[in-house]
């Protein structure tokens, strides 16, 4: 055992050098050069904001507010919101939010074909009802800061065409949630080469999140668009993998500036948003899967076990506090890019925990045929 733990602490040395390098490869997302309304502002392309809104009484107002305020009022971009048949009060408060608002349009979503995941088919509709040259597809629980959409079009016209996508700040509150939601950022900082997500053409480095997913019309027409990957529960992985197996440049940036969202609000929410998409996430691999929970559980949670039982067994203090101590430090590199506060990285091993569980809980929901229940509709 004590050599094993020292295996662990050599990996978590290379493991924490990556991360170290990696998360300075995210780039900012470029800012524009010009103030707000002058005539280089009026030369940009046009862009369409587009939200998909289900059972969104909770955010739909604010996020309409935020994204009103932060561009231009001379009609420069527009917003559609689609209402995808929610079962709440989502359409009377949208309509409340835009008030009379001529950059916006309101309308509302057919259900879902057979074969058609209920995101990707309201996003499917809004593209057919944008006609900006750049799409923002931006999730009713994210909020836009002021200076975004200059922001968004700036990067938009130096890029070209492809895609853009980032993720936003995070904002968490309960205990799940500050658990489990940093580790989205974590498994990039630790795992993807961020420089390749540009400067490869390998759809394996690719990374999205789909509250902010800035793609060219050009390039999503081309693709195919959401319909190409309608029935795939991770919607935003698969459309920048299209986008890059279709030869289009996919760029990560650091939106953090321009964008925060809050995904889920309690325990439950993100227990359930996590196991809808984690097995998914892995190409329904039950291998990879287990391969990658029992990765982490070697690496984060063997340490700090053994180093719980480091009184009785006193060979295994140093090798367990050092490959504990070396995760924390993993942990605070990843938490810094993503602004999450720096205490959090000494409960790492409650995150792998959690994560574990999760994914268990999803492979175990795939297989028994039980699909996975969100915003009132059961997914397979």
């Amino acid at each position: 055992m004590e050599i094993i733990l020292w295996l662990v602490v050599g990996v978590l040395l290379l493991q924490l050098a990556f991360a170290l390098w990696n998360v300075r490869q995210l780039p900012l997302l470029a800012q524009p050069q010009h103030k707000p309304g002058d005539a280089q502002a009026e030369q940009q392309p046009r862009l369409s904001i587009l939200i998909p809104a289900r059972n969104e009484t909770r955010n739909i107002g604010a996020c309409l507010t935020s994204v009103l305020e932060a561009g231009p009022a001379n009609g420069s971009y527009e917003v559609i919101v689609l209402d995808d048949r929610s079962e709440d009060d989502t359409n009377r408060l949208a309509v409340e939010a835009i008030g009379g608002d001529p950059r916006v349009t309101l309308i509302r979503g057919e259900e879902p074909p057979a074969g058609w995941i209920g995101k990707a088919y309201a996003c499917h509709q809004l593209a057919e009802a944008a006609t900006g040259k750049w799409w923002l597809f931006l999730d009713a629980d994210a909020r836009m800061e002021k200076g975004a959409v200059e922001a968004a079009w700036h990067a938009a016209q130096k890029q070209g065409d492809g895609l853009i996508t980032g993720f936003p700040r995070q904002l968490t509150k309960t205990w799940m949630e500050r658990l489990v939601v940093p580790m989205m950022g974590f498994t990039i900082g630790c795992h993807l080469p961020i420089r390749l997500v540009r400067g490869s053409s390998d759809a394996r480095f690719a990374a999205a999140h789909g509250a902010w997913m800035l793609i060219n019309s050009g390039t999503y027409k081309a693709i195919g668009g959401h319909a190409a990957n309608r029935n795939n529960l991770v919607d935003d992985m698969a459309l920048a993998r299209e986008v890059k197996r279709q030869g289009y440049a996919v760029t990560l940036a650091d939106v953090k500036p321009v964008v925060h969202m809050r995904m889920y609000h309690d325990a439950r929410e993100v227990w359930h948003g996590f196991r809808k998409n984690m097995y998914a996430g892995t190409g329904r691999n039950p291998v990879l899967l287990a391969a990658v929970l029992g990765l982490y559980s070697c690496l984060y949670l063997l340490p700090f076990l053994a180093l719980l039982l480091s009184p009785i067994i006193t060979d295994w203090l140093v090798p367990a506090a050092a490959a504990y101590l070396l995760g924390v430090a993993i942990k605070c590199t990843t938490d810094r890019m993503q602004d999450q506060p720096g205490w959090l990285a000494w409960l790492l091993p409650a995150s792998i925990a959690c994560m574990v569980a999760i994914g268990v809980a999803s492979w175990l929901s795939a297989g028994r045929g039980k699909g996975y229940e969100w915003k009132g509709r059961i997914y397979q």
